[in-house]
């Protein structure tokens, strides 16, 4: 199956996900996530219309950013864990963060603003039990919400999880919703809520999802890094 039959084929399911359960398609964005695929993925996708695209890793996504450049119109999604020591790359490279998930790291991407720009983040929510997951805890996404909210720099737009492997994904994004929902009466603007994947955005969209991450679905399998 080419590239653009296999976007087809997963903006078709999420049409049909969306009208199931009464939203409109339209209201849903799709980040195509393109870790480890080369900067020439990112440029054929652009060719297919595709406008929103992710990777995990700092040094990739600068890396891709800066290959193509002369490609203005494509927003730059950052959804893996950052580390504070890499805040600045990340918010040169990045139009969108969705893995705001400590106060330290939001500091860092504040103090990191070296121009007008505001940067478009998202709390990251961890759905499971696991401390060493990334991700606020439920109960402190609010505050971590609130402190965002003082930074002049970045702009809340909602919140993002990943399901557990261990729970259905109905769930673990009803939780999130619910996360969402709280922060919402904080900040009424802040609407967006990044979630499904691959495997899981049926679900996601079930449960409110605005923006899906979805990969190898579209780009194919990662190629052997070795």
């Amino acid at each position: 199956m080419t590239l653009a039959a296999r976007l087809s084929a997963i903006d078709e399911r999420i049409a049909e996900a969306a009208r199931r359960f009464g939203r409109d398609p339209g209201e849903i964005t799709r980040i195509v996530v393109t870790k480890f695929h080369p900067a020439q993925l990112v440029r054929d996708l652009h060719a297919l219309g595709v406008r929103e695209v992710g990777e995990n890793r700092q040094q990739e996504l600068t890396a891709k950013r800066a290959a193509l450049g002369d490609v203005q119109d494509m927003r730059w999604h950052f959804i893996g864990q950052a580390q504070t020591n890499k805040a600045a790359a990340i918010r040169r490279a990045s139009d969108v963060v969705h893995s705001v998930d400590r106060v330290r790291l939001a500091d860092a991407l504040h103090r990191a603003a070296d121009d007008d720009r505001v940067l478009d983040v998202l709390v990251q929510v961890n759905l499971t039990d696991d401390a060493d997951r990334g991700g606020s805890t439920t109960a402190d996404a609010e505050t971590l919400a609130e402190h965002v909210l003082s930074l002049d720099t970045l702009r809340l737009r909602g919140v993002m999880a990943v399901a557990p492997l261990d729970e259905d994904p109905s769930s673990a994004f009803a939780r999130l919703r619910a996360v969402a929902d709280r922060i919402r009466l904080l900040a009424p603007e802040a609407t967006w809520i990044s979630a499904g994947m691959t495997n899981d955005f049926v679900q996601a969209v079930e449960a409110g999802a605005t923006h899906l991450r979805i990969g190898s679905a579209i780009t194919g399998p990662r190629p052997d890094r070795g």
